[in-house]
């Protein structure tokens, strides 16, 4: 008699078990549609938020003359960790001459180049420097003589996200 007791209680206890896994299953089977938008929105924190145009950019002189032939540019993305990120987007450059003692030292636009769209895998990679990590832009500009300059690098994200940032740069001879 008390086995059979004892064999009903592990029975009830096997069946409250089994009840319970199949009415949890049935209740995660809404909400996997929804862990999947949950999922994906896991993976914004990694898109850009924050755009750098490094130290390292640099005006590239060529000949005896010293003229100034292009600017070398390195940017970075930075997404919500701060960490420099490597992903597609749209680069615009636009050089502006720099007003000096003025509380809007940005002054009229000098040049803007054509979108450099890194869109294309093969393209962005082209420009990716991994020891950097780092994009790497070599703009044509044509000096003229001492003078400074504010370049603003933007980046339209695949996410629509628009991001801007400027460099002082300063044309010595």
């Amino acid at each position: 008699m008390k086995t059979i007791a004892e064999v009903v209680r592990i029975f009830f206890f096997i069946l409250l078990l089994v009840g319970a896994g199949y009415e949890s299953a049935t209740s995660e089977s809404p909400s996997k549609a929804d862990n999947g938008s949950n999922q994906l929105s896991a993976y914004a924190s990694y898109s850009p938020v924050e755009i750098h145009i490094m130290p390292l950019t640099e005006f590239i002189y060529t000949g005896d003359a010293r003229e100034v032939s292009e600017i070398k540019v390195y940017v970075s993305l930075l997404d919500a960790f701060d960490c420099q990120i490597k992903t597609p987007g749209v680069f615009r450059f636009e050089l502006y001459k720099r007003v000096q003692r003025s509380a809007k030292p940005k002054g009229k636009r000098i040049t803007i180049w054509p979108d450099i769209d890194l869109t294309d895998a093969a393209e962005n990679n082209e420009h990716w420097r991994d020891f950097l990590r780092a994009y790497e832009f070599n703009l044509d500009f044509e000096s003229q003589s001492d003078q400074s300059y504010i370049l603003q690098a933007n980046c339209l994200c695949p996410n629509g996200k628009r991001l801007s940032a400027e460099l002082d740069l300063k044309h010595t001879k």
